[in-house]
């Protein structure tokens, strides 16, 4: 999916600038636990997340993340957003809680980033 087509099902806005809309996204993962994302995550993955502070780029900069969507309409401080230009990662805005924002993209054909094995004795 590329990334216009993720910023209008979102109704998401553009936080970077000069952001390549025809870039390609493989798949999502939705995470407020940065511990999640490198062990969750594959590259080429887009990353939602309702935390704003520099270490969300770091993390998916780690990951091979090709985007991060905050959600909840928060907007990071100038900090990340110039980490992320450094870094080229596109950051956009969506209005949405975290969960709608990943249906969203799941329901038109956004795979997610698992499946995962349960594990019945611990649940994890």
């Amino acid at each position: 999916m590329k990334l216009g087509d993720v910023l209008r099902v979102i109704d998401g806005e553009l936080v970077s600038e000069d952001v390549d809309l025809d870039q390609e996204v493989e798949m999502g993962c939705g995470t407020d636990l940065m511990s999640d994302v490198l062990p969750l995550t594959h590259e080429g993955a887009i990353l939602m997340s309702g935390l704003t502070n520099p270490q969300v780029v770091r993390a998916a900069e780690m990951a091979g993340i090709r985007s991060i969507i905050f959600v909840r309409g928060k907007i990071p401080p100038a900090e990340t957003i110039a980490l992320a230009k450094d870094k080229g990662i596109p950051l956009l805005a969506s209005k949405y809680a975290m969960f709608e924002t990943c249906g969203r993209l799941y329901e038109v054909g956004l795979p997610s980033c698992g499946p995962f094995e349960l594990d019945p004795v611990s649940g994890a």
